[in-house]
C-alpha cells in the first residue's frame, strides 16, 4: 500500500514537472481540431468530455472557500473556451459538409426542439439572451469591478502589513507571506478580468457560428 502511495505521489510530481509540456500538447491538439476534419464519433466523444469537464469545473468552483485555492482558474478558463470554440468549428464543418454532426448534437437538438421548430427557435433565442446579456455580460462586469477594487485596495493592505510589522504584531515571515498573498490576489483578479472578456467573445462567436450554420445549411440544401 505504501508503495502504491509512493508511486502515485511520484507520478503526480512527474506530471507537475511536465505541466508546461502537457499544456503545450493540449493547445496543439485544440489547434488540430480547429484545422483538421474529425469524424462524427470523435466529435461525440469530445462533446461528452467537454460537458463532463464543465460540470467538474463548476463543482470545484462551488466548493472552494478562497479564490486563490484555484489560482489556475483564469488560464483553465481560456483553455476550455478555446477547446469549445474548436468543437464549434468542427461541428460546423460536419454540419455543412456531411449534414450530420454526430449523435450528441442530433439528440440534443431533438430534445430542445421537440418536433416544433418554432418553439425550438424561441427557446434558442431565450437561451442566447440569458447567456449573453445576463450571464456573460454580468460575469464580465463582476470580474472588472473585483479587479478594480482589488488593485485600489492593494496599497492600503501593504501599508497595514508594514504597520503591523513595525509595531511587532507580526513577524517578518508573516509579513512576507501576506504580501505574497496580496500580490497573488491582484494577479488572479486581473487575469479573471481578461478571461471574462475572452469568454464574452466566445459567446458572440457561438451566436455567429449558429447563424452561419443555419444560413449555410439553407443555402446548401436549396442549391
Amino acid at each position: 500500500m505504501a508503495d502504491l502511495t509512493g508511486t502515485d505521489k511520484s507520478l503526480l510530481a512527474r506530471l507537475t514537472d511536465y505541466s508546461d509540456v502537457v499544456l503545450a500538447v493540449m493547445v496543439v491538439a485544440i489547434l488540430g481540431i480547429l484545422v483538421l476534419p474529425i469524424p462524427p464519433k470523435f466529435l461525440d466523444l469530445m462533446l461528452a468530455f467537454n460537458i463532463t469537464l464543465s460540470m467538474v469545473i463548476l463543482l470545484v468552483t462551488m466548493y472552494i472557500i478562497k479564490p486563490l485555492e484555484l489560482s489556475v482558474f483564469p488560464g483553465m478558463l481560456l483553455i476550455v473556451t478555446l477547446f469549445r470554440l474548436s468543437l464549434n468549428v468542427a461541428s460546423t464543418r460536419l454540419i455543412l459538409g456531411r449534414a450530420y454532426a454526430g449523435e450528441v448534437i442530433s439528440s440534443f437538438g431533438n430534445f430542445v426542439v421537440g418536433g416544433n421548430y418554432v418553439v425550438g427557435f424561441i427557446i434558442f433565442a431565450i437561451l442566447v439572451i440569458i447567456q449573453f446579456v445576463v450571464i456573460t455580460k454580468g460575469a464580465s462586469r463582476i470580474a472588472e469591478v473585483a479587479a478594480r477594487f482589488t488593485l485600489d485596495a492593494m496599497p492600503g493592505k501593504q501599508m497595514a502589513i508594514d504597520a503591523d510589522l513595525n509595531s511587532g504584531l507580526i513577524a517578518e515571515e508573516d509579513a512576507r507571506r501576506r504580501r505574497n498573498e496580496i500580490s497573488r490576489e491582484a494577479d488572479f483578479y486581473g487575469a479573471m478580468d481578461g478571461a471574462s472578456k475572452f469568454v464574452r467573445g466566445d459567446a458572440i462567436a457561438g451566436i455567429l457560428i449558429t447563424i452561419i450554420n443555419v444560413i449555410g445549411g439553407i443555402v446548401i440544401g436549396v442549391v
